[in-house]
Protein backbone atom coordinates (compact mmCIF):
# COMPACT_ATOMS: atom_id res chain seq x y z
CA UNK A 1 0.00 0.00 0.00
CA UNK A 2 1.05 3.44 -1.07
CA UNK A 3 0.09 6.48 1.00
CA UNK A 4 0.46 10.38 0.21
CA UNK A 5 0.34 12.39 3.14
CA UNK A 6 -2.73 15.10 2.36
CA UNK A 7 -0.70 18.02 1.17
CA UNK A 8 0.83 15.85 -0.93
CA UNK A 9 4.57 16.36 0.14
CA UNK A 10 5.69 13.11 -0.14
CA UNK A 11 4.97 9.49 -0.39
CA UNK A 12 5.02 6.18 2.04
CA UNK A 13 5.57 2.91 0.60
CA UNK A 14 7.03 -0.36 0.78
CA UNK A 15 10.91 -0.68 -0.24
CA UNK A 16 11.19 -2.25 -3.15
CA UNK A 17 14.47 -4.25 -4.39
CA UNK A 18 15.30 -1.15 -6.89
CA UNK A 19 16.00 1.39 -3.89
CA UNK A 20 18.82 -0.31 -2.60
CA UNK A 21 20.97 2.78 -3.18
CA UNK A 22 18.95 5.14 -2.09
CA UNK A 23 18.14 3.18 1.13
CA UNK A 24 21.72 2.73 1.57
CA UNK A 25 22.43 5.95 2.01
CA UNK A 26 19.89 6.61 4.71
CA UNK A 27 21.19 3.52 6.52
CA UNK A 28 24.07 4.90 6.57
CA UNK A 29 22.94 7.99 7.91
CA UNK A 30 21.00 6.18 10.83
CA UNK A 31 24.21 3.92 11.75
CA UNK A 32 26.00 7.15 11.95
CA UNK A 33 23.91 9.19 13.81
CA UNK A 34 24.14 6.10 16.13
CA UNK A 35 28.04 5.76 16.42
CA UNK A 36 27.64 2.15 14.68
CA UNK A 37 29.58 0.29 12.42
CA UNK A 38 28.12 -2.25 10.67
CA UNK A 39 29.82 -5.38 8.49
CA UNK A 40 28.81 -4.76 4.79
CA UNK A 41 27.42 -9.00 5.27
CA UNK A 42 25.20 -7.25 7.98
CA UNK A 43 24.03 -4.45 6.14
CA UNK A 44 23.62 -6.90 2.79
CA UNK A 45 21.49 -9.57 5.30
CA UNK A 46 19.51 -6.66 6.65
CA UNK A 47 18.39 -5.85 3.16
CA UNK A 48 17.52 -9.47 1.60
CA UNK A 49 15.47 -9.58 4.58
CA UNK A 50 12.95 -7.11 3.30
CA UNK A 51 12.39 -9.25 0.36
CA UNK A 52 12.64 -12.56 2.11
CA UNK A 53 8.76 -14.06 2.50
CA UNK A 54 10.09 -16.52 5.63
CA UNK A 55 11.66 -13.34 7.36
CA UNK A 56 9.09 -11.41 9.40
CA UNK A 57 10.81 -7.71 8.46
CA UNK A 58 9.70 -4.65 6.68
CA UNK A 59 11.08 -1.81 5.43
CA UNK A 60 9.13 1.12 4.22
CA UNK A 61 10.27 4.53 3.01
CA UNK A 62 9.31 8.26 2.70
CA UNK A 63 9.85 10.19 -1.04
CA UNK A 64 9.52 13.68 -1.35
CA UNK A 65 10.06 14.76 -5.33
CA UNK A 66 10.97 11.23 -5.73
CA UNK A 67 13.91 11.43 -3.65
CA UNK A 68 14.14 8.79 -0.79
CA UNK A 69 14.43 10.88 2.47
CA UNK A 70 13.00 8.47 5.15
CA UNK A 71 13.28 4.58 6.35
CA UNK A 72 11.66 2.80 8.93
CA UNK A 73 11.92 -0.96 9.86
CA UNK A 74 9.70 -3.32 11.62
CA UNK A 75 10.16 -7.03 13.29
CA UNK A 76 7.03 -9.02 13.88
CA UNK A 77 8.10 -11.86 16.79
CA UNK A 78 5.80 -13.90 19.04
CA UNK A 79 5.41 -12.82 22.75
CA UNK A 80 4.86 -14.31 25.97
CA UNK A 81 2.07 -11.75 26.96
CA UNK A 82 -0.57 -12.43 24.22
CA UNK A 83 -1.33 -15.31 21.69
CA UNK A 84 -0.61 -13.38 18.77
CA UNK A 85 2.61 -11.30 17.99
CA UNK A 86 4.33 -7.47 18.66
CA UNK A 87 5.86 -5.68 16.13
CA UNK A 88 9.19 -3.67 16.91
CA UNK A 89 10.14 -0.26 14.97
CA UNK A 90 13.44 -1.07 15.28
CA UNK A 91 15.20 1.47 13.16
CA UNK A 92 13.67 5.23 11.68
CA UNK A 93 15.55 7.78 10.36
CA UNK A 94 14.80 10.87 7.98
CA UNK A 95 16.92 13.09 6.34
CA UNK A 96 18.33 15.78 8.67
CA UNK A 97 17.51 18.36 5.51
CA UNK A 98 13.54 16.97 5.97
CA UNK A 99 12.93 16.72 9.40
CA UNK A 100 10.42 18.63 11.24
CA UNK A 101 8.48 17.79 8.01
CA UNK A 102 5.95 15.46 9.52
CA UNK A 103 7.89 12.49 7.91
CA UNK A 104 8.94 10.81 10.48
CA UNK A 105 5.06 10.54 12.13
CA UNK A 106 4.12 9.43 8.57
CA UNK A 107 6.55 6.38 9.02
CA UNK A 108 5.13 5.53 12.05
CA UNK A 109 1.68 5.75 11.59
CA UNK A 110 2.48 3.20 8.07
CA UNK A 111 3.74 0.44 10.68
CA UNK A 112 0.86 0.91 12.87
CA UNK A 113 -1.22 0.06 9.55
CA UNK A 114 0.79 -2.55 9.33
CA UNK A 115 0.26 -3.78 12.67
CA UNK A 116 -3.47 -3.68 12.42
CA UNK A 117 -3.75 -5.24 9.63
CA UNK A 118 -1.61 -8.27 10.90
CA UNK A 119 -3.67 -7.57 14.26
CA UNK A 120 -0.55 -7.38 16.27
CA UNK A 121 -1.21 -6.88 20.07
CA UNK A 122 1.51 -4.52 20.56
CA UNK A 123 3.77 -1.62 18.38
CA UNK A 124 7.45 -0.74 20.41
CA UNK A 125 10.17 0.43 19.69
CA UNK A 126 13.45 2.36 22.05
CA UNK A 127 15.98 5.29 21.49
CA UNK A 128 18.57 6.67 22.95
CA UNK A 129 17.94 8.88 25.89
CA UNK A 130 19.72 11.95 24.60
CA UNK A 131 17.76 11.80 21.22
CA UNK A 132 15.42 14.85 22.46
CA UNK A 133 14.25 15.15 18.68
CA UNK A 134 12.81 11.46 18.65
CA UNK A 135 11.26 12.22 21.63
CA UNK A 136 9.51 15.01 21.35
CA UNK A 137 8.01 13.03 18.67
CA UNK A 138 7.69 10.14 20.11
CA UNK A 139 5.57 11.45 22.95
CA UNK A 140 3.42 12.67 20.32
CA UNK A 141 2.96 9.70 18.73
CA UNK A 142 3.09 6.57 21.75
CA UNK A 143 3.54 5.87 25.41
CA UNK A 144 6.69 5.79 27.71
CA UNK A 145 6.35 2.49 29.42
CA UNK A 146 9.29 3.47 31.60
CA UNK A 147 11.06 0.50 31.26
CA UNK A 148 15.31 0.74 30.88
CA UNK A 149 17.07 -1.43 28.51
CA UNK A 150 19.78 -3.97 29.48
CA UNK A 151 22.56 -5.87 27.26
CA UNK A 152 24.92 -8.28 28.06
CA UNK A 153 28.30 -7.10 28.25
CA UNK A 154 30.51 -7.20 24.98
Amino acid sequence: MTVRDSDQKFLIRALEPGDFDAWLMLWRGYLTFYGADLAEDATKTTWDRFFDDEEPVYGFAAFQSNVMVGIVHAISHRATWTQGHYLYLEDLFTASEVRGQGIGKALIDRVYRLADHMDAARVYWHTHETNGAARALYDRVGHNAGFIQYRRPA
